[in-house]
């Protein structure tokens, strides 16, 4: 599926922060369904920050692989749908919010798959998409942060800052859709020359 595999880009910086996102999930769900939401937010933490510098690496040390660019926004997909469900788990306000992310996330599966079908590389991961995945991480964090420390659940909170969350990650998922539209367009156009 990944055109210019090599098993030495697994042993890479970014790849390796990619497998440790993967790896905190389970630590990030343990703590959150035991209410130990310091430790939940911790692993938040932990996994927000090696999402930020994994991309800042492979570009500024020419760490970009091609296994990279399809294991990083596995690692985001994996992350985010863990949180989703706890955060739905504590606020069960925030549901239609968490199934347009989940809509939102499936959609890019669908057509990162797509364009590896058609021998298509998927774009590594846009400024938009990052700026999506923090604003995620942040609300996050500041719900589990709230609950934690102060016992403070605010339903009306927590829906405020997961739909401007929401927001910028459709702004992503259009940026993606045209970026992806262009690619099959260009492909096309390859074919018949």
């Amino acid at each position: 599926m990944v055109k210019n595999f090599k098993a030495s880009d697994l042993r890479t910086i970014p790849n390796l922060l990619s497998f440790l996102r993967i790896v905190l999930i389970v630590p990030f769900v343990i703590f959150f369904l035991n209410k130990n939401y310091i430790g939940a937010a911790i692993i938040l933490v932990i996994s927000g920050l090696s999402d930020a510098f994994d991309g800042y690496i492979a570009r500024r040390f020419n760490q970009v692989t091609d296994i990279g660019k399809v294991l990083d926004p596995i690692a985001d997909k994996l992350t985010l749908f863990a949180i989703m469900v706890c955060i739905t788990v504590l606020t069960p306000v925030v549901l239609p919010v968490m199934i347009v992310l989940i809509i939102k996330d499936l959609l890019m599966l669908i057509g990162g798959t797509r364009l590896l079908k058609k021998n298509i590389q998927p774009p590594a991961a846009k400024w938009y998409g990052k700026v999506g995945t923090l604003m995620f991480y942040f609300s996050v964090c500041l719900i589990v942060f709230l609950k934690a420390a102060f016992n403070y659940d605010n339903p009306v909170l927590s829906l405020v800052l997961l739909s401007l969350t929401t927001a910028m990650m459709i702004f992503a998922l259009i940026k993606y859709f045209m970026i992806y539209y262009s690619l099959i367009k260009e492909q096309k156009n390859q074919g018949k020359q």
